[in-house]
């Protein structure tokens, strides 16, 4: 068969590239799953846990991976006969509970860490101008699904209260983090801080206008 002179739509075609990236992420996690005698969904519901010190509720869970309450449910009681997470009393609402990572928990993300992750080998083959386009696109992709509920807010430096977007002259270094109350660039933009304290939602849309007009 020939190729079609008119190719299809370009939105198709990316998400044609993003599918096949996805496949690779998902080999490896199974890989690093196994490698802490979990499967996938165990070894997500740690990940995200790690660097959560106040934990998380099952339904924040749930909705941050995409599964359903019941299998999150099902995983956690899982992951707690293994002593690798525990569950209290929320402090802020004490009809729920929150799901807290232990330190055997910690040990089980630790044993995947040999696992080679190739997708990190290929960027690292990319400019230093491609990764940062990347890192940015990726940022303002997450933002679009955010905006459309279909994934919970990120912790990102465009949802947080402590981001100050191009508040320097400086190109190499126009961004402030009030947290640490340093300046920064944008290949330092996270998609995943330990210290973001999500900002109310006139505050990110204000600050994400200074950082997509930028």
């Amino acid at each position: 068969m020939e190729t079609p002179k008119t190719p299809t739509a370009i939105e198709h075609r990316i998400r044609e590239g993003l599918s096949r990236l996805d496949s690779v992420l998902r080999s490896e996690d199974w890989v690093r799953a196994r490698a802490a005698g979990l499967n996938p969904t165990q070894h997500a519901i740690l990940e995200y846990l790690a660097g959560r010190a106040e934990g998380a509720t099952v339904r924040d869970v749930a909705f941050q991976l995409g599964v359903s309450q019941p299998t999150a449910t099902e995983s956690i009681a899982a992951l707690e006969r293994k002593s690798l997470v525990v569950k209290h009393a929320s402090t802020v609402d004490r009809r729920t509970v929150d799901v807290c990572l232990t330190e055997a928990g910690s040990a089980a993300l630790m044993a995947g860490d040999g696992v080679p992750d190739v997708l990190t080998q290929a960027t690292g083959t990319l400019s230093d101008g491609d990764k940062e386009h990347l890192l940015i696109t990726l940022v303002t992709m997450i933002k679009r699904l955010q905006d459309a509920g279909a994934i919970p807010i990120q912790r990102m430096c465009v949802s947080c209260r402590h981001f100050r977007p191009y508040a320097y002259a400086d190109t190499a270094k126009p961004h402030h983090c009030a947290f640490v109350n340093a300046a920064f660039g944008q290949r330092d933009i996270r998609i995943e801080c330990r210290d973001h304290s999500t900002a109310d939602p006139s505050l990110q849309a204000a600050t994400w206008g200074v950082f997509h007009k930028g």
